[in-house]
């Protein structure tokens, strides 16, 4: 029920309402604050005896009843629609609730961009998942920081389009389904393209979508009616498009290099697919004979894969090795080769110090010996088929397995007396990232485009400022491997993908009469016009490297080659590509190339690097070390909100570690956020006192008159909220993501919740003119609302929720306008609250010092000059309540008072200082003895850490991980020890004085 009071009540019923206050913080830690199911003010005591409000010119009543019943009426109508909970119904936010919201965000067009607005657009292109692909926690990284660019340029006003997309994944998807297959017992090439890449089709419509349905779980707000995949009409358009424009500035070529070749799926992969490993293997030495010399005169050469050896065209030495100095120039027999010769030649690459410091060099199977067989004019020697097996040139090896080949070879060796030694070692091995099989350094004729002119362009750009690149210490990587760049194998020997847009003509040379066309149409009608009416041709079996269409990815989802297109128009050049490091080289600058080449302008203005996601330990995420932390689970145990705070928290371009630690402590600050709103919602008005909301409403906090006025903590909290909107948005407009989270955090905290709700209690529950709870509603209100926009981006759910509670929201939070900068402040009053929170902690701490009961209230005497006094003393009822002090026996004063020997001094700040009676928080005699019993203790035990430490043998002979442990050990009792003697002393001076 509701309790009437006059303004004599007053000070009656404050104290009665602080007794109720104080014994329930005594039942709470000061860190569970507003964590439990309801607040302190919602106990059915304090509930009693606290007026909401009071006037001398009119009783003012408000019951808990009516307040419950309001709420439960507004809870009531916002689940009515089974979308949104009141906290005034939930004791904390539901998970559950977020997939219902996000529903309603999509349904009620939210994610589109807002063309009406006009302004300049703001775009991020998704980097495609792969369709195969399954949440994991580098996802949840992009998706969170690319939705807070887009929420919060979506609440400034911009039209802002996030355009999502899958990647057809060539090599991922062709192997999920070939192994499908295998398990019915089917192999590919038994179905034959066509049937094949049907049922590859067929597997993407049934399983291909998981990937954006979890997206969506994470909270990602893109524009899902343009979502597009790399193999859709349109995109396959731009792929042919951008080949054909290649081809025709004589950029594309075909031709046999060296390549990264997977036995196992039978084509080329990019160096992003290759993942190299440090493994244990076998180092292998064998004799090498020279030609035309004695049986003594041979070489040994040091080599991990002995097999290769039928594909030498060479031995080389360093020509300053004075070993081999009289074998240059000579003929060396290649082992098991029946008499094959290659030359001894000498070349500085060759490191002296490795091995036996002799090279063999087989130009068909190692990078490295590839480029020194071109420099050196060497032939290039083919011993291996493309499913691993050696040919013909091997000999009587041809057909075996490589592995398999190695075994025989070697015991073949042996018992030739070739074999010299072999030996452990531990080699650096190249294997598929899909398959996990051993690549192959192999020839092969491919497809390439010739990268060194689109490179000098996109230099250019990051030169020019026309890009930037976030953070700046990935300009130099960029530039370098730009500078350095080699030309790029595009073409694939896979099903699954684009088809490369060549065809050739049957019974003509292929490298030297093929045809490029956008369809087969075309290409035969080229081919008859050159050929004749009777004419066949055949397209190539080979697909594009999956990376060429994703390098298309910016401009060809908005509509080119068609740069017609709306959207092409409206929305290119994007505004931020965002995206892990790691594909830097391999995603974002083939981009930034591909954009300048088919439309002569970059891609996006700024490219945003993330890091890698590791464990508490600092660990690479992996099935093998079992550290891998899924995004679902996650979310199901801790909200997306949470998820989403701690991997935003991190900084741009390093790697972040997660712990269960971060996630627990961010779910604690979703509940903070929620019992806050269930604080404010629970202390407004009645919905039908119209005077008091016309007053509440009244408040106006964007006029630098109406801030001044403000009484001293609202001033303070107001000003410091405009303080944050100014940081906040300068640390969004950077893209300073950590920054925002943590002053987002420690506002809150530090500053709302643990302050301001704490001094809002006395202006709702002891206020002599109904104004002033009004004004404290209002700032409640104001602040509190604010902070949901700030912190929408980051946590849009709980944020969602919460605004659909308050009752000022005129529209749902996405699309509310962000909190406008440069507003009001004091600076003033900033500092003399400070100066109040600096006395109240220094209270506090002296309470903790004696370990004064919380419910107990203590008398103070306030000493400070008369400008603090003034404005100290105009906060009493506030410094009581912060400070558990007896209202009644606050004093202030310009002078120290006469019982000033009796009281504990604190100072607080420059000319502001407290005595508190020592008699008022502990029973001196008592204490004294306690003390005194203490302080033997203490000393038994630091006498006998001492006495450990001035033992020499001890100190000597023990592991000095214990030593220094005894030492910690002792520091810190002696600094104990020092306190207590220094609070007993300072306690029997009290009791003598007393006496």
């Amino acid at each position: 029920m509701g309790l009437n009071c006059s303004r004599e009540d007053n000070k009656t019923v404050f104290a009665q309402w602080q007794r109720c206050e104080v014994a329930t913080m005594a039942l709470r830690t000061s860190s569970s604050f507003l964590s439990s199911t309801s607040s302190s003010c919602s106990s059915s005591l304090c509930f009693r005896v606290n007026p909401l409000l009071f006037s001398t010119q009119r009783r003012y009543t408000v019951s808990l009843s009516r307040s419950r019943r309001f709420f439960a009426m507004s809870a009531a109508a916002a689940e009515s629609d089974g979308i949104f909970t009141s906290p005034e119904v939930a004791k904390s936010f539901d998970f559950s609730n977020e997939e219902r919201i996000y529903k309603w965000w999509e349904s009620q067009g939210y994610f589109k961009p807002n063309i009406d607005k006009g302004g300049d657009p703001f775009v991020v292109p998704m980097p495609p998942p792969n369709v195969t692909g399954s949440l994991h926690m580098g996802h949840a990284m992009f998706v969170t920081l690319e939705d807070i660019m887009i929420r919060y340029n979506r609440m400034k006003g911009r039209p802002t389009l996030w355009l999502p997309g899958t990647d057809h994944a060539g090599i991922a998807t062709q192997l999920v389904v070939e192994r499908m297959l295998a398990a019915e017992g089917v192999k590919r090439a038994d179905l034959g393209r066509d049937e094949f890449t049907k049922r590859v089709w067929e597997w993407k419509q049934k399983y291909g979508g998981t990937i954006t349905n979890q997206i969506k779980r994470l909270g990602a707000s893109c524009d899902w009616t343009r979502e597009r995949f790399t193999l859709d009409e349109q995109l396959s358009r731009a792929v042919v498009e951008a080949f054909i424009r290649l081809h025709e500035k004589g950029l594309i070529y075909q031709g046999s290099y060296m390549v990264n070749w997977s036995p196992n799926l039978q084509t080329a992969v990019s160096d992003l697919e290759v993942e190299y490993s440090e493994e244990p293997g076998t180092l292998y030495y064998i004799k090498y004979r020279v030609a035309g010399g004695s049986k003594n005169d041979y070489l040994t050469i040091a080599t991990t894969r002995p097999e290769t050896l039928f594909g030498d065209t060479a031995v080389a030495v360093n020509p300053q090795d004075e070993r081999y100095a009289k074998f240059i120039g000579k003929q060396a027999i290649v082992p098991l080769t029946f008499g094959r010769h290659v030359p001894i030649l000498s070349d500085k690459y060759v490191d002296k110090d490795f091995g036996t410091g002799v090279l063999k060099i087989s130009p068909g199977h190692d990078h490295n010996d590839y480029l020194l067989a071109r420099k050196l004019g060497l032939p290039i020697l083919n011993v291996m088929n493309k499913d691993g097996t050696l040919n013909e040139v091997a000999g009587l090896y041809a057909g075996l397995d490589r592995f398999e080949a190695r075994k025989k070879l070697w015991s073949d060796l042996e018992e030739s007396g070739l074999a010299v030694k072999k030996e452990a070692h531990t080699s650096r091995v190249p294997r598929s990232q899909r398959g996990g099989e051993i690549i192959e350094p192999l020839v092969s004729k491919q497809w390439f485009v010739s990268m060194e002119p689109l490179a000098e362009r996109a230099l250019e750009a990051v030169s020019k400022g026309e890009l930037t690149i976030m953070p700046e210490r990935f300009e130099k990587i960029y530039n370098h491997w730009l500078s350095n760049i080699k030309d790029w194998c595009i073409s694939r020997q896979l099903w699954w993908g684009h088809r490369i847009p060549v065809w050739y003509v049957s019974g003509k040379d292929c490298e030297e009469e093929y045809i490029v066309a956008r369809s087969h149409r075309e290409a035969l009608s080229k081919a008859q016009e050159k050929y004749g009416k009777n004419v066949e041709i055949y397209q190539d079996p080979d697909v594009l490297d999956t990376w060429f269409s994703s390098s298309l990815w910016p401009f060809s989802t908005l509509g080119w080659p068609d740069e017609s297109a709306e959207d092409f128009k409206r929305f290119y050049p994007t505004s931020v590509l965002e995206t892990g490091h790691d594909i830097l080289f391999f995603w974002v600058a083939r981009m930034v190339m591909m954009g300048i080449e088919f439309t002569g302008t970059v891609p996006f203005s700024n490219v945003y690097l993330h890091g890698l996601i590791r464990d508490s330990q600092g660990r690479k995420m992996s099935k093998t070390l079992g550290n891998v932390i899924d995004p679902l689970d996650t979310i199901a145990e801790y909200g997306t909100d949470a998820l989403r705070f701690t991997l935003a928290l991190g900084t741009a371009g390093q790697d972040l570690n997660l712990s269960m630690e971060r996630l627990t402590s961010n779910k604690a600050f979703t509940n903070k956020l929620w019992n806050a709103g269930k604080f404010i919602l629970r202390n407004l008005p009645h919905q039908d006192d119209t005077l008091a909301w016309e007053a509440l409403l009244a408040h106006k906090f964007d006029k630098v008159e109406s801030v001044v006025k403000l009484p001293l903590p609202e001033c303070w909290a107001v000003s410091k909220l405009h303080v944050l909107v100014d940081e906040v948005t300068a640390s969004y407009e950077k893209l300073f993501f950590g920054d925002v989270g943590r002053e987002i955090y420690d506002f809150f905290w530090a500053d709302f919740a643990d302050w301001y709700i704490e001094v809002s209690k006395a202006r709702l529950y002891h206020s002599g003119d109904h104004s002033v709870a009004s004004v404290s509603q209002a700032a409640l209100l104001y602040i509190f609302g604010s902070i949901l926009k700030l912190l929408h981006p980051f946590m849009p759910f709980v944020t969602e929720e919460l605004w659909q509670a308050l009752p000022s929201r005129q529209e749902a939070l996405i699309v509310s306008a962000w909190p406008p900068t440069s507003l009001p402040r004091d600076i003033d009053s900033i500092k003399k609250f400070e100066n109040l929170q600096a006395l109240t902690r220094a209270i506090r701490n002296v309470r903790a010092e004696y370990a004064v009961e919380p419910a107990k209230l203590i008398s103070a005497s306030i000493v400070a000059n008369p400008d603090v006094i003034q404005y100290i003393s105009g906060e009493r009822e506030v410094l009581a309540l912060l400070s558990r002090l007896d209202l009644g026996n606050v004093n202030f004063a310009e002078a120290p008072p006469g019982d000033a020997n009796q009281s504990v001094h604190v100072v607080a700040s420059e000319g502001l200082e407290a005595y508190l009676p020592l008699s008022d928080m502990v029973d001196i005699s008592a204490e004294v003895q306690r003390l005194s019993k203490r302080l033997v203790k203490m000393q038994a035990e630091y006498d006998g850490l001492m006495a450990r430490l001035s033992s020499s043998s001890f100190v000597e002979k023990a592991p000095e991980d214990i030593v220094r442990g005894v030492r910690e050990k002792a520091a810190k009792a002696e600094e104990k020890l020092t306190l207590t003697k220094n609070r007993l002393n300072f306690l029997k001076s009290k009791v003598l004085i007393a006496n």
